[in-house]
């Protein structure tokens, strides 16, 4: 795992962080024949689908470690390892699904959090862990934010009504661990103006942001509650990517707002440009992304076969520790107590006291190991 140390206020270079909303009716079978399907054809290294329950419990690095425990409303867990760059640089992932908020609406789908983290620093052109857990595809809907309903894969229009529009963008702000792009449509644009520009962007990144549009009569209502709201303008015809709430000290708004955007299938390369410099700025760590890290690096199960090589030899290490301290500590008690007789006996005159049974040495995996093959000896007579 990366060693790279982090806040707990900004995320480290070396992770990938994601939360959404999965509203179809099978969302962790959805998973599974992805990871099949990726293991199968070499993309992936390996991949495990485990009880939230039992991988609490079994937790290779860490065993007691609460950390680990992804809480009492968890579905399913999935981990799975692969490598980028040249073969050379591991990541891992884990997705964690959970049952819905009773306090939202019927039908307000599976949650769904992923944490990946790299043995170097994150590359946008890397694949997008989310497509290494979900399918890319528009038929399953697994990519709802949990902020707001805004999807990824979608160019989303601003809701009509202006109180829903600040509100909209107000909680984008607080609460999602997206960048979220504003961009106002000149004139209502043609099939390929339609598409989502995020599309464009390299693939760790296509799945970080969050497109949002304003049609050609919002231009007023929306540029008033972005100032509003964040302190910033949206250009007629143009776009802006949105500051987080607070902002961080990096951020200032003509850095990241784009006059003009042509709404024509071509590529944006200015907006995609500022976009990039935006994610790279320090992004504040939420608090259940840093449980979900925190998670990922302590509660990891899928060992490579080295490592499963140096756990063996580490918990051989421990249990020799253990049983070299339980020896001394008989040794000890029965210095003791042969001590301790031969006092009374000499302050009783000489009397012979009955001497104290050393206690029996707990059990330990050697004893065990030679009981069973006694056992074994026995049964061949």
């Amino acid at each position: 795992m990366a060693k790279n140390s982090s806040t707990s206020t900004t995320v480290p270079d070396t992770a990938w962080l994601g939360r959404g909303r999965h509203l179809g009716p099978e969302p962790e079978q959805d998973v599974r024949r992805n990871l099949i399907a990726l293991k199968a054809a070499g993309v992936l290294d390996d991949f495990l689908d485990l009880d939230p329950v039992e991988a609490a419990r079994s937790t290779v690095l860490h065993p007691r470690d609460e950390s680990a425990d992804p809480g009492p409303t968890a579905r399913r867990l999935f981990e799975a390892r692969w490598r980028v760059g040249d073969g050379d640089i591991t990541v891992r992932a884990q997705l964690v699904t959970y049952d819905p908020d009773g306090r939202r609406k019927e039908g307000a789908g599976v949650t769904w959090v992923l944490a990946a983290e790299a043995e170097d620093v994150w590359d946008a052109y890397w694949p997008s862990p989310a497509t290494m857990f979900w399918p890319d595809s528009d038929r399953v809907p697994w990519d709802h934010d949990t902020a707001a309903d805004v999807r990824l894969r979608e160019a989303n229009h601003l809701p009509k009504d202006d109180d829903d529009l600040r509100h909209l963008l107000r909680d984008c702000a607080r609460q999602s661990w997206y960048v979220h792009l504003l961009v106002h449509e000149a004139m209502t644009p043609d099939a390929l103006g339609q598409r989502p520009l995020t599309g464009h962007l390299p693939p760790s990144l296509r799945h970080r942001v969050i497109e949002h549009r304003a049609t050609p009569e919002q231009a007023q209502i929306a540029d008033f509650a972005v100032k509003r709201e964040l302190d910033v303008r949206l250009p007629r015809g143009g776009a802006v990517v949105l500051p987080t709430s607070p902002p961080d000290a990096a951020y200032t708004a003509e850095d990241f707002t784009v006059s003009t955007v042509f709404l024509d299938g071509s590529i944006p390369t200015e907006l995609l440009e500022r976009i990039g410099a935006f994610a790279a700025l320090p992004q504040p760590m939420p608090a259940d992304a840093e449980t979900a890290l925190n998670r990922l690096r302590r509660g990891w199960h899928l060992l490579t076969p080295d490592e499963e090589l140096v756990h063996a030899q580490r918990m051989a290490v421990m249990y020799a520790e253990a049983l070299d301290a339980m020896t001394t500590s008989r040794d000890r008690y029965q210095e003791a107590a042969e001590a301790a007789h031969a006092a009374l006996a000499e302050a009783t005159g000489g009397t012979v006291l009955p001497r104290p049974a050393a206690p029996d040495a707990p059990a330990s995996p050697l004893g065990a190991l030679t009981k069973a093959f006694g056992r074994f000896r026995g049964a061949g007579k």
